[in-house]
Order: structure tokens, then sequence, then C-alpha cells
């Protein structure tokens, strides 16, 4: 599909998958889990893209586990595991043409997973970061996305968000904002009516005369 024809007041980035590569990584981690507890695979690795860990962990694990507890264990498994981590095609240098104070990280990740992650594929630190702590529902609840606009100090209509999971594209809809899907981790196509691209790769930012964020494909 075709970029969106608008300028956008900013940009709100997700994280996994959209910014950063980090599926062999996801996949190392939340299998080992699934055999730890006897959780089926394919349904569980179908079901925890763009979710908060708790809410994952919480619907799959079998009666008496300790959620929280087994939240904090896979996250630290994360953090601990960057082998094959790598930025999305093109992201950092993308990144690098928005003006400071004009786009956000919304991501489901801890704070604590998403700096390391951001650090190890080379991805600038934006001045916002809603973490899976500043929010008491996950996408696709919307949130995350609302809380990132409030805080840039834009309107949520005036936003575009970046995604590439059918939460994260849900949480955008029902927050109001624009969406496009990054689909470089997808074996198969994603289904949805948003615009979508593989990566960052031949898109520009330009400014428009108030001053907003337009795209612009090389």
């Amino acid at each position: 599909m075709s970029l969106p024809s608008r300028s956008f007041a900013a940009f709100l980035f997700d994280m996994d998958g959209t910014l950063v590569n980090s599926m062999a990584v996801v996949d190392r981690v939340w299998r080992a889990w699934a055999a730890r507890h006897g959780v089926e695979t394919d349904p569980l690795m179908a079901a925890l893209h763009g979710v908060r860990a708790i809410e994952t962990i919480r619907r799959f694990a079998p009666a008496g586990v300790d959620a929280e507890a087994e939240t904090e264990a896979l996250t630290q498994a994360e953090i601990d595991d960057i082998e094959g981590l790598s930025e999305v095609g093109g992201a950092a240098a993308f990144l690098a043409q928005i003006p400071a104070g004009r786009w956000a990280l919304v991501t489901s990740a801890p704070r604590a997973l998403a700096l390391r992650r951001l650090e190890a594929a080379g991805i600038p630190l934006p001045e916002i970061v809603i973490t899976a702590e500043d929010v008491a529902h996950g996408k696709p609840a919307p949130d995350c996305f609302l809380l990132g606009a409030e805080r840039l100090g834009v309107a949520i209509a005036d936003c575009l968000v970046w995604e590439d999971s059918l939460a994260g594209l849900a949480a955008a809809d029902a927050a109001g904002a624009a969406a496009i899907a990054i689909t470089e981790t997808h074996h198969v196509a994603i289904e949805t009516g948003h615009a979508a691209r593989v990566d960052y790769r031949g898109l520009d930012v330009e400014m428009d005369a108030r001053g907003w964020l337009r795209l612009v494909a090389r």
C-alpha cells in the first residue's frame, strides 16, 4: 500500500519487530519457558507478539504459577540474551532524520529490557519512552499510545504509529492514531488494512510548512 499522504505532528514507534529485530532472542527465551512449563509452543508464539509478557504468562501458564515471578525471570533471561539482535533495516538512519521531541518509543517491553535492546541494536534513545510499567492495560488497549502522545504534547489523532504486530495496530486504531506496519520480521503477510513497508530503507522524512513530519519514498 502507498504511504500516508498527510503530515503528522509526531511519530510513535513500537520496539520489537519495529525498530529492533529481536525475533531470534524472543524465540529462544519463550520456547525455553514453554518447555519448562509444558506449554504448547505454536499457540504461545502466535499470541505473544506485541503483548506484555505478564499478560501472555497469565494466559498460558499452568494453574498455580506465580505470573509476576515468572515474568521477572523471563525478562532477565531476555536482558541477558542479545545474540542475534539487530536494527530493523535502516531504522537508526531513519530516526536520525526526526527532530528531537517529535518521536517516542512505545513498547510492551519492561524499561530495563527496552534500554538493553536499543543499546545492543544501535538505536538512539528518544526523550519519551513508554514501557510496560507505565500503563495498567497493555496492547491491544490504547493506553500506551495515548500516553505517548500526551507526553509529547500532541493530539493522538495527529500521530503516526509504527508497529509490527496486530495487537499494536489494534491499539493504534483504538487510540485514534494513523498507523503503518513494518514487516521485516514477518514470515507470512500481515493481514491489515494499514500501509505497510518491509523496513525503513529508501524512506525519508520531510517537514511541511507547519513543521510537521511527512514521509517521502526515495
